[in-house]
């Protein structure tokens, strides 16, 4: 079986969990990984036959995909803006509209030098860690409620050469002293409803401690971090979210009601409501 029937058969056997297009995506980051391919690679050797250990591997990630696996967990690491990062059960899988938060992020310091940033939620630590290694000036701190997610997180500080002052904590509860330029968060804020129409793999291997929170407080954690903002911003210092596509004008009323100020609500690539920012 050469390369361009080996892309015919996962497309095939993933029929039933995954679209052409997806299982075609799929397959180019199996290719990568296994033989170092990458689409124009693939189209230059299609007709290349793959060796019998390569094509163990390849069989080993369509059977994990067939029971549901996110294929950055069969791959043990994603990709974002440009930089690896280990990812497990117990952190969020980093999306392609996060990397927008980052550019927009990096766009305000060009034009708003700081020295200080707060990400609250980390995870993986996918934002802080990217923040840093564009900043490398600015001091980053990260926090999060989960020990597990922030082992990952400091793993993955390392594995880039990055410094990040790791804080343990739940936004909620938490109080500091510590004054920032910038505090970004990408928090839980999938509702309940939302999370019956979401894909088995999402629901079976990523942490529900960061995607939902309640029907009846779905701004539960952009509130307690706005209140956190209002004491922990430097002035003029100011305050990125990405939000839910479906609470874009709830969470500008919201961030209006606690008196920050100049909120902008941005778009991702799609056109759906997701990315917030305002000063103190």
């Amino acid at each position: 079986m050469n390369f361009k029937q080996l892309e015919q058969y996962f497309i095939k056997e993933l029929f039933v969990w995954y679209e052409e297009e997806e299982a075609k995506q799929l397959f180019y980051l199996a290719a990568e990984d296994v033989s170092g391919y990458n689409r124009t690679q693939l189209l230059m050797d299609a007709m290349t036959i793959p060796g019998t250990e390569q094509f163990l591997a390849y069989e080993y990630i369509l059977l994990e995909l067939k029971k549901g696996r996110p294929m950055q967990h069969i791959l043990a690491g994603a990709s974002f803006y440009g930089l690896k990062f280990k990812v497990n059960e117990s952190v969020l899988i980093p999306r392609p509209e996060t990397e927008e938060l980052i550019e927009w992020i990096l766009d305000t310091v060009k034009a708003q030098p700081v020295s200080s940033i707060l990400d609250i939620g980390t995870g993986s630590g996918c934002i802080a860690i990217t923040l840093k290694k564009n900043l490398e000036q600015v001091e980053v701190s990260a926090l999060d409620v989960s020990a597990d997610a922030l082992t990952v997180a400091k793993e993955n500080a390392a594995a880039n050469n990055t410094a990040i002052n790791f804080i343990h904590s739940d936004i909620i509860t938490y109080s500091s002293p510590v004054k920032y330029d910038f505090i970004v968060s990408n928090p839980p804020y999938i509702t309940q409803t939302e999370k019956e129409e979401m894909h088995h793999n999402v629901l079976a291997y990523e942490p529900h401690l960061a995607l939902f929170v309640s029907n009846e407080n779905p701004l539960l954690f952009y509130k307690s971090i706005a209140d956190f903002a209002l004491l922990n911003l430097k002035p003029g210092g100011r305050l990125f979210f990405e939000i839910n596509e479906y609470l874009g004008k709830e969470t500008v009323d919201m961030l209006l009601d606690k008196g920050l100020s100049n909120i902008i609500l941005r778009t991702d690539m799609q056109g759906k409501d997701r990315m917030i920012s305002c000063n103190l």
